[in-house]
């Protein structure tokens, strides 16, 4: 009897994570071009209106990354020249007439199986690790006889 209701909890375990790892296409595609635009590999384009008059307070066209610093105010760091390392932060606050959007300009090319790290390496120091010095070092760690080619 004890094993029967450990079965059906274990199965009913199984079956919530399950349907908590459910994920639709559109949210990883999603998911995937926010993180590309974030990476400034998308051209955006940021336009602030204000509501009582319909004209436009400000628009930016490039590549950026938009981020909520609450209290109605975003943030937008823009790339300038990514070989040089050269990026601005502007802070737009927005009040009860004034709105944001945002289009993606240039598009993404995402995929919604794959994903990619990025090093950025401005932050690492380069090493290049060769299969040959991988060899020495376990043949010196283990000696001749665990290593097979």
């Amino acid at each position: 009897m004890k094993k029967k209701i450990i079965r059906v909890l274990t199965f009913l375990l199984l079956c919530v994570m399950l349907v908590g790892c459910r994920m639709r296409q559109s949210e990883k595609v999603s998911y995937n071009i926010s993180k590309q635009a974030d990476n400034f590999n998308v051209t955006r384009r940021l336009t602030v209106f204000n509501m009582r008059t319909d004209k436009c307070l400000l628009q930016m066209t490039g590549k950026m990354s938009i981020q909520n610093e609450g209290h109605n105010e975003i943030a937008v760091i823009v790339e300038i020249d990514r070989a040089k390392g050269l990026y601005q932060k502007h802070f737009i606050y927005l009040n009860e007439w004034t709105m944001y959007t945002v289009e993606d300009v240039s598009g993404a090319d995402v995929s919604r199986y794959t994903y990619e790290i990025e090093f950025m390496p401005q932050m690492l120091i380069p090493v290049k690790i060769t299969g040959d010095e991988i060899s020495q070092d376990l043949e010196q760690i283990y000696g001749n006889d665990t290593i097979e080619d």
